[in-house]
C-alpha cells in the first residue's frame, strides 16, 4: 500500500495542465490579440512563448501539482487544444523548427554596464543549469526601438533602470551567426547599486566583474576565463570596449583600497536555491573569483592594454550556430 501511495503522490505532482486552463491561455494570448500578430507563425509562437512563461511562473507555481513543460511540449499542447491552431498541429515540428531559426535572427540590445572606475562590469547568468554569463540584453519586440528595447531588457533582468544614463550613439553592435546584437555603454554606475530582476526563472545571478578578468584562462577562445566565467557571449564585445575606454576615461579613478578588492568579482543578488525558486537572496556581497591584482597603473589601464582575438571567436560562434 506504502507503494501505492507513493506512486500515486508522484503522478500527482506531474499533472498536464487540464482543458479549462489551455483554453483560458490561448483565450488570452493567442486569440485575442490584434489580427497582425496572427499572420505568421513566427509571431504566433512568440505569443505562445509567452503564454509558456506565464504557465511557468505563475500556474505551476501556485499549483505545484502541474508538470512543468519545455517551450516544444507546451506548444504542442496549446496546438492540440486550441480549435484555430488544431488544423495545423500535422506541420508543428516544421512551424517550430522555422520559429527557432527565426529567433536566431531576431535583433538584440542590452547594455554594458560600467562602474564609475570602468575596471568592473555587470554580468547576468541565465536560470538553467549550466547557464552562461552575459550583459543583460533580450530580443527586440515588433516595431521596438533599440534603445527602447536595451532600457526594457535591462530592467527587466536586473531592476535597474537605465534609462537617464543611456546615449543612443554610444554602443557596440556585432553580428552573431544572423543575429545583430547592439549593447549600449552605461557608464559610471555606484558599485552599491541594489539589483534585482523583475521577472521570474530568467536570472539565477547578477554580479560585478573585474573587466581584467575576463581574458580566456587557456589559449581557446572558446575557453573560460580566469575567473572560471564563459566568454561566449562577452568576448565578441571586449575589443570594442577596451577602445571605447581608453577614448573614455572615468571621471573617478580607481581606488585600490579594500572595499575596491571586496566588489571585485562578487555577486549582488543570487536567486535562492529551494523550490520557490527565483527568491532573491539577501544582498550580502559573495565572492566569486580570486583577488584582484593590486596594479600601480592608472583606471581601466590593465584592461586597455589586453588584446582579443575578436575575429576568431566570431568565426567559432558562427560556425556554432551553423552547426544548429
Amino acid at each position: 500500500m506504502a507503494g501505492l501511495s507513493r506512486s500515486s503522490s508522484s503522478s500527482m505532482r506531474n499533472l498536464f495542465p487540464p482543458q479549462e486552463l489551455l483554453d483560458d491561455l490561448c483565450s488570452r494570448f493567442v486569440l485575442n490579440v490584434p489580427k497582425e500578430d496572427l499572420e505568421s507563425f513566427e509571431r504566433i509562437l512568440f505569443l505562445l512563448e509567452q503564454a509558456h512563461w506565464f504557465y511557468e511562473d505563475n500556474s505551476v507555481e501556485q499549483n505545484p501539482s502541474l508538470k512543468s513543460l519545455s517551450f516544444r511540449e507546451f506548444t504542442s499542447l496549446i496546438f492540440k487544444s486550441c480549435a484555430a491552431l488544431r488544423p495545423y498541429i500535422a506541420h508543428i515540428d516544421d512551424i517550430y523548427k522555422d520559429f527557432t531559426s527565426y529567433k536566431f535572427r531576431v535583433p538584440v540590445t542590452g547594455a554594458i554596464i560600467l562602474d564609475e572606475s570602468y575596471e568592473r562590469c555587470l554580468l547576468v547568468k541565465g536560470w538553467k543549469a549550466g547557464a552562461s554569463w552575459s550583459f543583460p540584453r533580450g530580443k527586440k519586440s515588433k516595431d521596438e526601438e533599440d534603445h527602447t528595447c536595451a532600457v526594457r531588457e535591462v530592467l527587466e533582468e536586473t531592476g535597474f533602470d537605465v534609462s537617464k544614463l543611456l546615449k543612443i550613439d554610444e554602443y557596440i553592435e556585432v553580428v552573431i551567426g544572423q543575429q545583430r546584437v547592439r549593447l549600449y555603454i552605461i557608464a559610471g554606475v555606484k558599485e552599491d547599486t541594489v539589483f534585482a530582476p523583475l521577472t521570474k526563472k530568467e536570472i539565477s545571478e547578477i554580479s560585478w566583474h573585474r573587466l581584467d578578468e575576463l581574458q580566456p584562462a587557456g589559449d581557446d577562445i572558446t575557453s573560460r576565463g580566469v575567473n572560471g566565467l564563459k566568454l561566449y557571449m562577452v568576448a565578441p564585445f571586449l575589443t570594442s570596449l577596451k577602445a571605447w575606454i581608453a577614448s573614455h576615461p572615468p571621471s573617478i579613478p580607481l581606488k585600490l583600497d579594500s572595499s575596491s578588492k571586496a566588489l571585485a568579482g562578487t555577486s549582488v543578488w543570487k536567486a535562492k536555491n529551494n523550490a520557490d525558486g527565483g527568491m532573491p537572496s539577501d544582498n550580502a556581497p559573495l565572492r566569486l573569483g580570486s583577488e584582484p591584482q593590486k596594479s600601480d597603473n592608472g583606471p581601466g589601464k590593465s584592461f586597455r592594454n589586453f588584446k582579443f582575438d575578436t575575429a576568431s571567436i566570431l568565426q567559432a560562434m558562427e560556425a556554432a550556430f551553423a552547426a544548429n
